[in-house]
């Protein structure tokens, strides 16, 4: 009891004695963390205007204000009179570094991911990419992971260190994105004029690119039942203010594809099952039932 009565005497002959340095050691944190965020916000709106890629801009001022206020901790120990302390700090930094490091090794390896991935600029903000069979817009990197946004609206958090190792694909990264799809029309039919009339109508839809880029449309298989026909076209996807839009333009072209086909009487058969009964004595008897829905 008369211990903890010594110690609470000593913290408050402490602070009767010291209050003039506290107070100005809480200043100098408050004034300096203050300094630093500013520093980084001044940062990255000067990286932004020199660098066309937001998340370079905004992984070095993260980096930047995180190092300022380490300082700024470290300084405001020695102003508190921890001298001991903070050399103690700074001498151990090597082995704290090294144990740190060991102990937290998927951490520090997905912050060098992430200094790896800001310099090297493989995607930019709202960038359709897919990693790991995860497709879907970057949104933000930090110092850990990136925040991707699926097409069906999910928030995936993905480790910097997984981007890294693994096969990247940016969809629009120059702009261009192609899409393609198949449809199978009946042997009867005249393949020729289906693909002049399929290209006609792929060209009138709106933001369907054409020159160097047109669509092109080719007989892919002679399948059991079908022709096949394969259909490819181009889209910008700079072309509009959400990257996101362009998803619409593939199934319009699907949707006036079909409509056109249709139009003109030509037949998309579904798969088609053929009966055969080797046994020519027997003749095979089918019974067709209606199903009652009352």
């Amino acid at each position: 009891m008369e211990k903890t009565s010594d110690f609470y005497n000593n913290i408050l002959e402490y602070f009767r004695l010291n209050y003039l340095n506290l107070a100005f050691t809480i200043l100098f944190l408050i004034v300096g963390f203050f300094i630093a965020n500013f520093i980084k916000r001044k940062i990255r709106l000067r990286l932004i205007k020199k660098s066309p890629n937001h998340i370079t801009a905004t992984f070095i001022s993260q980096i930047t204000g995180f190092t300022l206020k380490s300082i700024i901790i470290l300084i405001t120990l020695y102003l508190l009179g921890l001298d001991d302390f903070t050399n103690k700090v700074l001498a151990g930094a090597g082995l704290l570094t090294f144990v740190i490091g060991f102990a937290l090794k998927d951490i520090g390896e997905n912050f060098l991911a992430g200094i790896i991935l800001a310099f090297k600029s493989p995607f930019r903000l709202d960038d359709l990419i897919e990693v790991n069979s995860i497709e879907g817009f970057v949104k933000d990197i930090n110092i850990r992971e990136t925040l991707i946004k699926t097409p069906d609206g999910k928030d995936v958090f993905l480790p910097n260190s997984i981007i890294l190792k693994n096969p990247l694909f940016n969809y629009t990264l120059d702009g261009f994105l192609r899409y393609e799809f198949t449809l199978g029309i009946a042997y009867e039919n005249n393949p020729t004029e289906a693909i002049k009339n399929i290209l006609e109508t792929v060209n009138k839809v709106d933001g369907v690119l054409l020159g160097n880029k047109k669509p092109a449309i080719i007989i892919s298989e002679l399948a059991t039942n079908t022709i096949n026909i394969n259909v490819k076209f181009w889209v910008d996807t700079f072309s509009t203010s959400k990257r996101s839009v362009h998803h619409s333009i593939r199934s319009q072209v699907m949707n006036n594809v079909i409509a056109a086909l249709v139009s003109q009487g030509f037949s998309l058969p579904a798969s088609i099952l053929e009966l055969k009964n080797y046994d020519a004595s027997n003749s095979l008897h089918l019974n067709i039932q209606k199903e009652d829905n009352n």
